[in-house]
């Protein structure tokens, strides 16, 4: 049973902007806060952006004023606004639940010119 399942990553050079989706089973997505993590190779996943059903949002200080976490709750989608991307924020970015369930496949974003 497929639950979280991301898409938009991509090749993109520095300065560069991405959009991250991530579809979530109703089941989950209802009433729960979503949040975005990544993780670069030999390093732990961490948390990136979330935000609750209400529309309130947090986001790492190193990520702050470039990206943008938002839900469509009519979709059970979450997205993730990736502007000036830099080669630091390269990694596989996975969307969840909290409390976290089952981890997707996640989307590689890779930032380099």
């Amino acid at each position: 049973q497929v639950q979280l399942v991301e898409s938009g990553g991509g090749l993109v050079q520095p300065g560069g902007s991405l959009k991250l989706s991530c579809a979530v089973s109703r089941s989950i997505f209802s009433g729960a806060v979503m949040g975005w993590y990544r993780q670069a190779p030999g390093k732990q996943r961490d948390l990136v952006a979330t935000i609750t059903v209400g529309g309130s949002r947090n986001y790492a200080d190193s990520v702050k004023g470039r990206f943008t976490i938002s839900r469509d709750n009519a979709l059970n989608t979450v997205y993730l606004q990736m502007n000036s991307l830099k080669p630091e924020d390269t990694a596989v970015y996975y969307c969840n639940s909290f409390p976290n369930v089952s981890w997707g496949q996640g989307t590689q974003v890779t930032v380099s010119s």
